[in-house]
């Protein structure tokens, strides 16, 4: 268990900076602004006291409100700011719960699977959120509603499939997480940030713009399909080459 930080805020951050995650597969918006600005937050609200799981229903608040947004509210220019502001701030959560347990000296189990509980949730209702928003309020044939069905599917079965694999390796390395060996570069980064929800958060202030949005979000989840067949394949041999 590590030492709580005396000094405040800039202690706290102090420290939390030299206990970060590895960057190794991590997209760059969560490399170079998620990941910073949720450790300002965790510095911060370990500053006032909070718990990891406070801070996790405070990022589902803002993160549902959001959703909520998308599928009751027409469609206009600050409806777009507001809910792509409210999905940054609670993916900005997400990143601080994690990253204050580790500066109170370490998470539990409640935490982490409460945290992968909202994470599950978030993914099924977004776009679920869009359809209606699709069906509601743009211009577009009933058949199109199958872009935001068929994003579900793939972004639950990335989750799913990710999850898996965490936990399958942390089992064969006797409990504790391996050190992971995807590449850290940055050409890598950019090329996978259409699977980045920072990203997809941001497209939001699209929406004003329904053709506009729905343009963008079709071609991200075309990248998202080819995403994920490389990673099912990728994670398919990795996990072989522990069974030998």
């Amino acid at each position: 268990m590590t030492t709580r930080p005396e000094g405040g805020y800039r202690a706290a951050l102090h420290e939390l900076r030299s206990a970060q995650k590895p960057s190794a597969g991590t997209p760059l918006y969560s490399r170079l602004v998620n990941r910073p600005l949720g450790r300002r937050i965790a510095a911060l609200t370990y500053v006032w006291g909070w718990t990891p799981n406070g801070v996790t229903f405070v990022s589902a608040a803002f993160t549902f409100t959001a959703i909520a947004g998308i599928a009751l509210l027409t469609p206009v220019w600050w409806s777009g700011i507001a809910i792509s502001a409210l999905l940054v701030i609670g993916y900005a959560l997400d990143s601080a719960d994690g990253q204050l347990a580790r500066l109170r000296g370490g998470g539990s189990l409640q935490g982490e699977w409460l945290d992968h509980t909202v994470d599950a949730a978030k993914v099924l209702t977004i776009h679920l959120a869009i359809a209606i928003a699709v069906f509601r309020f743009f211009d577009l044939p009933t058949a199109w509603l199958l872009v935001p069905l068929v994003y579900l599917v793939i972004d639950s079965l990335l989750f799913f499939a990710m999850m898996e694999r965490d936990l399958l390796l942390a089992r064969a390395a006797g409990g504790s997480a391996p050190a992971s060996t995807a590449s850290t570069g940055v050409l890598r980064a950019i090329l996978i940030l259409p699977s980045d929800y920072g990203v997809f958060c941001l497209t939001f202030v699209l929406l004003g713009a329904p053709l506009v949005f729905f343009g963008v979000y079709t071609v991200m989840l075309a990248c998202n399909i080819v995403f994920l067949a490389m990673a099912l394949r990728k994670w398919y041999r990795q996990l072989g080459a522990l069974t030998g």
